[in-house]
């Protein structure tokens, strides 16, 4: 971030989440579905209002004013595609800031969550079959894009290299993203790069007010909700700005934090293995 300062990177985040209600003594189920079912198939539950369609606003409001009297740059919040599914935007953020506001906000809303006896999933396809995965869409920009000129600088230069770039920046994009990014339910697809103005269902969504602009900002839609901010705003500038130069060196990091939770979940399985069989 640090040799990238004067492109001036802004982001802004939107992190999905579902929540999950206890059913039992290890399980747990999306709130407001019925107990081991399914409720009416998605459609109705976008921005939607009424007990039948919205469970959870109560949550998702005290965690906005939450982070509001913390002094956030939390911008909103809304109730997403899938029942029990919601969202909230932190930014405009320059640079390293994005992951501050953004991990201080989960923290926010995991204790938040312990209140209502609710528990917050970032999970990236929580429930599989016909509904939503769980992404972390990032929004991105420069002091070019944000130029005169900036839509066809994206067009021209960005895509490109993002491009180019896309298998090694999607291994940092979250966990089990490639049961999100199967090209259905406005995704992309995990092994295939896209873009295109104002669409959904491609790697990269450029806004159509950036286009008719001719400025402005682009859509990642490729990171998962369980993202490390900070190495996915890192991988974006670094891409962009510095020709990829240390992508590598951040997948290895990224790669070295992963290899405790391996050891400890194979020393989990080991032990469960060794009194199944006592």
């Amino acid at each position: 971030m640090e040799k990238a300062k004067d492109h001036k990177p802004w982001f802004g985040i939107e992190q999905e989440y579902f929540l999950l209600k206890r059913t039992g003594t290890t399980h747990l189920w999306p709130l407001g579905w019925p107990t081991g079912g399914f409720p009416y198939p998605q459609g109705r539950y976008y921005c939607s209002i009424g007990e039948r369609n919205n469970f959870g606003r109560a949550l998702a409001e005290a965690h906005l004013r939450a982070c509001l009297n913390a002094g956030l740059k939390i911008a909103g919040l809304n109730a997403e595609v899938a029942p029990s599914q919601w969202e909230f935007q932190i930014g405009i953020a320059e640079g390293i800031e994005i992951g501050d506001h953004m991990w201080l906000a989960r923290y926010i809303l995991e204790r938040i969550g312990e209140e209502f006896g609710i528990d917050i999933n970032y999970d990236p396809k929580p429930i599989l079959g016909d509904w939503n995965g769980s992404g972390a869409h990032c929004n991105y920009s420069t002091v070019t894009t944000r130029s005169e000129g900036g839509y066809r600088y994206i067009v021209d230069k960005v895509m490109p290299i993002l491009k180019d770039n896309h298998l090694e920046m999607i291994k940092l994009y979250g966990q089990k993203n490639e049961l999100r990014l199967t090209g259905r339910h406005e995704t992309g697809k995990y092994d295939q790069f896209t873009w295109g103005d104002g669409s959904r269902g491609c790697s990269i969504r450029v806004p159509i007010i950036t286009k008719e602009q001719g400025q402005g900002y682009l859509e990642d839609r490729r990171p998962a909700a369980n993202i490390d901010p900070y190495l996915v705003s890192a991988a974006l500038v670094d891409v962009t700005c510095l020709n990829g130069e240390h992508l590598r060196q951040l997948n290895s990091i990224f790669e070295d934090s992963l290899k405790p939770l391996g050891q400890q979940l194979f020393q989990q399985q080991k032990e469960q293995f060794q009194q199944s069989n006592e």
